[in-house]
């Protein structure tokens, strides 16, 4: 559905009072939002990709409207128990949070403590311990603050040639192509930063303020210590962020993650709960997660959890910054799942 077409639709539900019956219904009631974030930007991280990052005055401007909605805001193991208890109270929504990139300490946390609401970040842990930009989401932001210039591929690319930056669609298969190489050649972490280093030079942008303001760093030990351990909880996205088609090494990924976050939550409560890195979830995948004693795992697929959903496969709300109020709130009160979704 064109966006001024829902935008026109949801304006019209909007003045019949169509989203307050339906947050309001039997059928909502029933049902859990679980909305899904990726950042919060310390600078101009959504100007860069306003799918990932959001700027701070709109997510406590998302709070507010959580709260000036009514909704009851639940921590993530509480809302899985009474989804499946079908004792949810009613406008019933979970906040999460995929990667656990050092915002969410930094700007997040702060928000969510001054609405006292408590969320659930899914942590992937191997940067964690090694407190680098995280290679494939910096590769593209340095190649956007490099737009409109020219990259010399030698030694970043095959061959020597010049690229064009100029445009979304040319960063984007200049990156695709970084990250190929970087694969193919199984570059370690330290020569992937050599490779981001290398390319942000040859872009003019300052690396090292980059590094030492810590953007697109994991958060460190001792930031996932410092969590507030009554709202927040951390769960499982992987150790390297990835999941591997092999059992063994699906079940490695997720034993590593868990023994990392109980060592920095020093064990306080359950880690049981999975996030599906980039939204890759196979049917393979669900037994594998039951051997490891996984409770609930969430995708990237939009709709609201019905009692009957699979909790291995619970769907989410990616909310963005491109979502204007109206969407988000035909969102969170269970109207937006009666209109079509692209994909």
């Amino acid at each position: 559905m064109l966006k001024s077409t829902k935008l026109l639709l949801l304006r019209a539900w909007k003045r019949a009072g169509v989203l307050e019956r339906v947050r309001d219904s039997r059928w909502r009631r029933k049902r859990l939002v679980i909305l899904c974030y990726h950042g919060i930007s310390s600078s101009d991280e959504h100007e860069w990709d306003g799918r990932l990052y959001m700027p701070p005055a709109l997510f406590r401007g998302r709070l507010q409207l959580l709260k000036q909605g009514g909704y009851r805001v639940l921590p993530l193991p509480e809302a899985v128990r009474a989804l499946v208890a079908g004792s949810l109270p009613e406008r019933s929504v979970v906040l999460t949070f995929d990667d656990g990139f050092q915002d969410f300490s930094a700007q997040a946390c702060p928000a969510l403590s001054a609405f006292v609401y408590p969320a659930t970040v899914y942590l992937t842990t191997y940067y964690c311990g090694y407190q680098r930009p995280v290679f494939d989401p910096a590769c593209s932001y340095i190649l956007w603050k490099g737009r409109g210039r020219m990259l010399d591929g030698a030694g970043i690319l095959e061959g020597s040639r010049l690229h064009s930056l100029d445009t979304a669609a040319e960063r984007m298969r200049v990156c695709g192509a970084i990250k190929r190489r970087a694969a193919a050649l199984d570059l370690t972490a330290e020569q992937k930063d050599d490779v981001l280093r290398l390319l942000a030079e040859r872009l003019s942008v300052d690396y090292p303020d980059l590094a030492r303001h810590r953007t697109l760093h994991v958060m460190s030990p001792a930031e996932v210590a410092g969590l507030p351990a009554d709202t927040i909880n951390v769960e499982l996205h992987t150790h390297r962020h990835r999941t591997p088609g092999d059992r063994d090494l699906f079940l490695r990924e997720i034993i590593d993650n868990r023994q990392s976050i109980e060592a920095m939550r020093c064990g306080t409560t359950p880690v049981e709960h999975f996030c599906y890195p980039s939204g890759d979830h196979r049917p393979e995948f669900l037994p594998w997660l039951r051997e490891a004693g996984v409770v609930s795992a969430t995708t990237g697929r939009p709709g609201v959890a019905a009692p009957a959903s699979n909790l291995l496969l619970l769907p989410r709300i990616v909310d963005t910054m491109n979502l204007t109020p109206l969407e988000f709130e035909a969102c969170v009160t269970g109207a937006g799942a009666f209109l079509p979704h692209r994909g």
